[in-house]
């Protein structure tokens, strides 16, 4: 299995970036947890981080072209009001697994909607890091037809 696991705008200043909602874990350690669950399970992981949507929404492009069979995604702000990065994610036909890192539904009002999720096949929020190893999961879970 080919997964990409992406993030958005600010997410490379994790461990830095308000540690009180967001952690101390840096993007570099969730991408280093993932590679070694990754390995167990004979995974392909790619990462890819952009604080631009335009970039975004190329890699989502790209990945139809790879092969890549689902997309773990921390759209960060751009959740909230990217219909280009949703009709991106429709467009190619991949799985994609919403992730936050805070509960954007008990944070506030402009953080509670996602116009990303409807073209989603599921949304961890509010998980802190561990979103990242159990949207890994659930892509283990429906390869084995779970």
């Amino acid at each position: 299995m080919k997964l990409l696991v992406m993030n958005g705008p600010n997410l490379n200043r994790l461990g830095k970036r308000e540690p009180t909602i967001y952690g101390r874990e840096s993007l570099q350690d969730i991408e280093n947890s993932l590679l070694e669950i990754a390995k167990e399970h004979a995974i392909q992981l790619s990462f890819f981080q952009s604080n631009t949507e335009g970039f975004l929404i190329d890699r989502i492009h790209e990945a139809a072209d790879e092969g890549i069979d689902g997309i773990i995604f921390n759209p960060g702000a751009y959740t909230h009001y990217s219909i280009a990065l949703r009709d991106a994610i429709a467009s190619v036909g991949i799985d994609v697994i919403e992730v936050h890192i805070s509960n954007i539904h008990n944070r506030e009002s402009f953080r509670q909607e996602s116009v990303i999720a409807p073209v989603c096949i599921g949304q961890l929020t509010g998980f802190g890091t561990d979103g990242y190893s159990l949207a890994l999961h659930a892509f283990l879970l429906r390869q084995k037809g779970e």
